[in-house]
């Protein structure tokens, strides 16, 4: 498997952000970043490093790419 963090992150990539209450907290962002690895953000800190997982990790973590517009 590809390490996660060896994946770039395109300057173009397009974060899809979901809300787990009012949109002024609790949301977090999300992008593929290639097949079976994914980018996890926060909304109110735009400017931090996301998190990276592959797609079983945040269906055990309970998030579902489909929340945030995002094909799985």
């Amino acid at each position: 498997m590809t390490e996660l963090y060896e994946l770039p992150i395109s300057e173009n990539a397009v974060f899809h952000k979901a809300c787990g209450g009012p949109c002024t907290e609790g949301c977090v962002t999300l992008t593929r970043i290639g097949e079976n690895a994914w980018a996890l953000g926060d909304s109110k800190k735009p400017g931090m490093t996301p998190l990276r997982f592959t797609t079983e990790e945040l269906d055990a973590a309970g998030i579902d790419p489909a929340r945030f517009t995002v094909s799985a």
